[in-house]
């Protein structure tokens, strides 16, 4: 394995975990946003759905742009803008400058994530052996370090701006240098044997299993971010401190079943590790659902954490495979659906928990990750011409950095 390549990952893991923290940063201080703008509590949910939604956007447009640049150019200059846009969400005076800043961010997240998974896809492809799941890990361990810092900001009643300032300061000139050393391995040649060659109909149609496993993965994920506290508090009776507890304990299981993730994959497969994640989520979600009181209920979010981190990771694993002459366009594609899942699966549960009852929720979400077993087979290592069901690396591509442009 080449020194590019190794210098690849390392640049390519951070670029995840600075994203993880910037992500982290924003979602969990939107109280303090309303607090700072006067947002009403009917006017949020319009600014909170305007974000993936213009994330789909920028996703959509960076299937475009990677046929004319190469994924590293718009990841480096995407990650700055995520930066600065987060700064101007807690610098910014009035209305207008918080739906500015939330645009940006919105539109270069959608780039962001698609470029760093189309660059995570191709390494995987050059390394020859899975390792997405790493890069996940990364940016799981980075949604708890920014949960910290904000957590950390909250308890000490900082400013918005005192809280992003020195993030944006340490983080944005840290990623700058690093993206000097992002590998753009490419994908497979055009001759390599796969579906991304087919007609335009016929190539959806054989990603439509994995756009609905990544909705499925958010829809769930989602639940637990939005829900896991109300939940503990007003069903299962915990304290306010307590149900703090549950999501927390679901990002750290996250990075776990991450970090060892890849190890499982070399072992049993894909479809063995998916199938085996879905499983386990949906035993989370009927523990929730049944759980006497919030101890079980904090197991069942363990389950969670162990059973969904798996899904998203291999969910880009398997496009780049499957479409292993049109990685980029698949996975831009693939990942609209992540903002798919976030945007259904809050409204749903509520919805669901307010009609009828919130034990009853939980096990909506439960069926939709198993329905992931029905489209486990689209996780298999596919066929390709030099033999073993993996492709070998692009010695010509694996050379260049992004500098080589």
């Amino acid at each position: 394995m080449t020194d590019v390549l190794r210098r690849g990952r390392a640049s390519l893991a951070f670029g995840f975990l600075a994203q993880g923290v910037a992500f982290a940063l924003l979602v969990t201080r939107i109280p303090a946003v309303q607090d700072r703008y006067g947002v009403s509590d009917a006017l949020l949910p319009v600014f909170l759905a305007a974000v993936p939604v213009l994330a789909g956007v920028g996703s959509v447009t960076t299937e475009q742009l990677v046929k004319r640049v190469r994924p590293s150019v718009v990841l480096r200059w995407s990650q700055p803008v995520v930066l600065l846009a987060l700064l101007g969400v807690g610098a910014g005076e009035g209305m207008a400058e918080l739906a500015v800043s939330l645009a940006v961010f919105g539109l270069t997240v959608g780039a962001l994530d698609a470029s760093m998974n189309m660059l995570g896809v191709s390494l995987q492809r050059s390394y020859g052996r899975s390792i997405m799941l790493s890069f996940h890990a990364a940016y799981s361990l980075g949604g708890i370090v920014g949960a910290s810092l904000a957590w950390v900001g909250a308890h000490w009643h900082l400013a918005l701006w005192v809280s992003y300032l020195p993030v944006a300061a340490v983080l944005l000139p840290a990623v700058l240098v690093g993206s000097r050393w992002y590998v753009d391995a490419g994908p497979a040649e055009p001759g390599a044997e796969g579906a991304g060659g087919e007609g335009g109909a016929l190539v959806f149609k054989l990603l439509l299993p994995l756009c609905l496993v990544m909705a499925f993965a958010y829809i769930g994920d989602s639940t637990v971010s939005n829900w896991s506290a109300k939940y503990l508090q007003d069903v299962l009776g915990s304290s306010e401190q307590l149900a703090t507890v549950p999501y927390n304990v679901y990002m750290v299981t996250t990075l776990l079943g991450r970090a060892i993730g890849d190890f499982g994959v070399r072992r049993f497969g894909a479809v063995a590790v998916v199938r085996g994640g879905a499983v386990v989520a949906a035993a989370g979600f009927a523990v929730v659902a049944v759980a006497p009181g919030p101890w079980v209920g904090m197991l069942g979010f363990t389950l969670l954490g162990l059973g969904l981190c798996v899904l998203v990771p291999q969910t880009f694993a398997a496009a780049g495979r499957l479409f292993p002459g049109a990685s980029d366009a698949a996975i831009a594609r693939l990942n609209i659906f992540n903002y798919v899942g976030f945007l259904v699966g809050s409204p749903l549960v509520g919805a669901l928990g307010d009609a009828w009852s919130y034990r009853g929720a939980m096990l909506v979400p439960m069926v939709l990750v198993l329905l992931t077993l029905v489209y486990a087979r689209s996780f298999a290592r596919q066929p390709d011409r030099y033999g073993g069901g993996h492709e070998r690396p692009r010695t010509a591509d694996v050379g260049r950095g992004s500098n080589g442009l």
